[in-house]
């Protein structure tokens, strides 16, 4: 009896391991589960039945097989129903997928339940929202760089017109065309810069560096420009400071733009100050000004590509990038970047470094 016993358990493990892979293997989720449904009804049904069959009179085992009949059409009726009620959202997100493969960025999935399809049609909506965001950025991007180049262009055009039509001479105009190539190679080499930290694909070779003598250094190379808008330059570093774990020449730019948006953003008798403070695990450093201050928007989008406070988009600002170079070489090193309006007036930009160890 026993022996009997083990044998038939043994049958069910195997066919019911059996119908599991035959399940996977069937096409549509719809057939999986009236697979399984059925499968999980009728193999326990048959282990209990069979051993009794020989038992129970013959006008009975009709009875029993009616009973496992309607046992299994009742689980196929539950299997189906379970099927419609995934297999109808699935289609809907498999159309909210076409759609957006086929270009429209405003397609987006009904969240709806079991729980897990509601997850997945919310990681498939966030994706197409920030699918939407990169290519605005991408449009954006071309229509402020075609501006960018074309003006120096437009006034290299026209320098050489005139030195052609011998209304003035080579020499007037060969120091403006120089100014004009620096200005187009000043900007092709930061769409260059920008590209490769966008991918990901700039490598930096990070060694133990002081901040104050980057900081000095950075401040120095500003004199000149701070001199002729009459600003005040400052340092505030802690002597006893530990040094940064960074790329130092990457962090000298970084400082060198945020410095240059300070001085073009802070009135004559104004001051720029880089304060640096930190422990042992990081660094911050802020640059801050004593302009008019930032605003709630230019807070938040001064670090986008070509994005500029003033609408005016004069020679004096620039192309827009040196902000978002200064945020990539930032977070490259591992850090973050912010702005904020200082409390008493004006402008402050941080960014904060890992501590050498």
């Amino acid at each position: 009896m026993i022996a009997a016993v083990a044998a038939g358990a043994a049958l069910l493990l195997a066919a019911g391991a059996a119908l599991g892979l035959v399940a996977r293997r069937l096409p549509t989720l719809r057939l999986q589960l009236a697979a399984l449904a059925v499968g999980a009804v009728v193999l326990p049904l048959a282990a209990v039945m069979a051993p009794g069959l020989v038992m129970i009179p013959a006008g009975d085992r009709l009875i029993l097989l009616a009973v496992g009949l309607a046992a299994a059409a009742v689980a196929l009726a539950v299997a189906g129903a379970v099927a419609r009620g995934i297999g109808a959202p699935l289609a809907r997100l498999r159309a909210s997928a076409t759609a957006l493969a086929g270009g429209d960025l405003e397609a987006r999935a009904r969240v709806e339940r079991p729980a897990e399809l509601a997850e997945l049609a919310s990681g498939f909506n966030e994706m197409a929202e920030r699918l939407g965001e990169l290519f605005d950025a991408r449009r954006q991007l071309v229509a402020w760089a075609s501006h960018d180049l074309r003006t120096p262009l437009a006034a290299l055009r026209a320098m050489i017109e005139a030195v052609e039509d011998g209304l003035v001479p080579p020499e007037r105009y060969l120091p403006l065309m120089r100014e004009q190539v620096a200005a187009l190679g000043g900007l092709v080499d930061d769409l260059f810069e920008l590209a490769r930290l966008d991918a990901g694909a700039l490598s930096l070779e990070l060694r133990e560096a002081p901040l104050s003598a980057l900081v000095e250094s950075s401040l120095r190379g500003a004199e000149a420009e701070a001199r002729a808008r009459g600003v005040r330059l400052e340092a505030r570093v802690p002597p006893a400071l530990p040094p940064a774990r960074c790329a130092p020449e990457a962090v000298r730019r970084v400082l060198d733009n945020l410095v240059r948006n300070a001085l073009r953003h802070t009135p004559s008798d104004g001051a720029v100050a880089v304060v640096v403070d930190g422990d042992g695990r990081e660094l911050r450093v802020a640059v801050e000004d004593t302009g008019v201050g930032l605003g709630e928007e230019t807070a938040r989008r001064m670090f986008d590509h070509f994005w500029r406070g003033d609408p005016a988009r004069g020679a004096d600002g620039g192309a827009g990038l040196g902000l978002a170079i200064a945020r990539g070489l930032v977070e490259a090193h591992g850090g973050r970047i912010w702005a904020e309006d200082r409390p008493g007036g004006g402008a402050r930009v941080c960014f904060t470094l890992p501590a050498a160890a």
